[in-house]
């Protein structure tokens, strides 16, 4: 029988929304840390673990391999559903499953485009995990970076008259957005100044424990 563990990277925004999910669950994984700067997700060792080179990585007591953040997160809350942080009922749990996609597809992955087209270390294997060499493309960044200034003023929208950004319960898509917010920082994106709701929510987000995982 394996041990249960979790294949990490500190610094990493996906692995990072894991942390804080089980930090709010308070739950206690053995973590195993991962360097993808130095190659480290595409050597043999960790690729015989997962193919794709991605992080996280969930192994089971069986053995049992998943990946994704998301799905990762699905497995604990199914185990151990208190707090509720994927919705406490239909409604919610669709409000939540809407905000916690347009925030990943509008917010993190437009982060991801500009991190990965600029960051130096990746000039050469720009996509991510276990793809293929492949070079950065400067344009890709610019797309990004010009598509960001949307997604901020998405949020604030939604936080103006609300604690949360799903409605009156934190969430996964509250931690989604805050691992958002800390990736941008990696390029030089903050929190516009005109965005009171969302730096108020910044602030109490950061007073959570969880914000240390």
């Amino acid at each position: 029988m394996a041990d249960m563990k979790l294949y990490d990277m500190k610094r990493a925004p996906n692995p990072r929304r894991v942390r804080i999910f089980l930090a709010e669950k308070g739950i206690e994984v053995p973590m195993v840390e991962v360097d993808i700067v130095s190659g480290e997700n595409r050597a043999p060792e960790f690729l015989a673990t997962n193919p794709r080179g991605t992080l996280p990585v969930l192994q089971l007591d069986d053995g049992t391999l998943i990946d994704e953040s998301m799905a990762i997160c699905r497995y604990f809350e199914a185990r151990h559903p208190d707090p509720p942080l994927f919705g406490r009922d239909p409604l919610e749990q669709a409000k939540v499953e809407q905000w916690q996609r347009r925030i990943e597809l509008d917010g993190l992955y437009n982060v991801a485009g500009i991190f990965r087209n600029t960051a130096p270390h990746l000039a050469e294997r720009a996509a991510p995990g276990a793809a293929p060499d492949m070079k950065q493309i400067p344009e890709l960044a610019e797309r990004s970076r010009a598509l960001l200034p949307g997604f901020f003023r998405m949020v604030e929208s939604q936080l103006a008259d609300q604690e949360y950004v799903a409605g009156g319960n934190y969430s996964v898509a509250d931690i989604t957005l805050f691992c958002t917010i800390g990736f941008a920082r990696w390029v030089d994106v903050g929190i516009p100044d005109d965005a009171p709701n969302l730096q108020r929510w910044n602030a109490a987000m950061m007073q959570r424990p969880s914000a240390k995982a």
